[in-house]
């Protein structure tokens, strides 16, 4: 694993799931909300996201976490020798999202832009529980169709547990 793509819904434990691979494998994760978001919840222009991401794609190993499809998507596909999906229940990831409120009250996340303390607010759990999930089964198509059509390794991972065992055996595997 060289060129890891970690996509999933708000709260499903993306930057977590890259922070750990990166520490593993010795990759600096790059997380997408940290290129989106500017000082005081400002978003950043696709011009922007894809200036700073470019880069990190010509490198020989990465892990970019986050979907942001606009944000050089087929690039990262392409380059990606594997690609994970954290397909979470809704009420997990929102359980996550408050967790994570609580814990960087008033504090901005490693994962985030600078300045943008953690917040929760209506739209976000909006986002959480029904709107981040609209293409849900048209990104499972899409990662079915490439499982079959490439040499690729993808994985969907539907629980907390399915992930820690991934995890543990990459760490297993590392070790020797």
């Amino acid at each position: 694993m060289e060129r890891i793509m970690i996509i999933g819904f708000s709260g499903c434990g993306k930057s977590t799931l890259a922070r750990r691979l990166g520490n593993i494998l010795g990759i600096e994760p790059t997380h997408m909300d940290a290129l989106h978001w500017l000082p005081g919840w400002k978003e950043s222009t696709d011009k922007h996201k894809t200036d700073l991401l470019r880069p990190v794609l010509e490198r020989g190993r990465w892990i970019i976490e986050g979907s942001y499809r606009r944000i050089l998507w087929k690039e990262r596909v392409e380059g990606a020798d594997t690609v994970i999906f954290l397909d979470y229940n809704r009420f997990l990831c929102l359980y996550h999202v408050i967790k994570r409120r609580i814990e960087y009250s008033g504090r901005t996340r490693p994962d985030m832009g600078e300045g943008c303390p953690e917040k929760l607010d209506a739209e976000f759990i909006k986002w959480v529980l029904i709107d981040g999930r609209r293409k849900r089964k048209k990104m499972l198509g899409e990662l079915n169709t490439l499982r079959a059509d490439t040499d690729k390794r993808i994985y969907i991972f539907r629980g907390m547990r399915e992930t820690e065992n991934f995890v543990k055996e990459i760490e297993r595997k590392e070790r020797t």
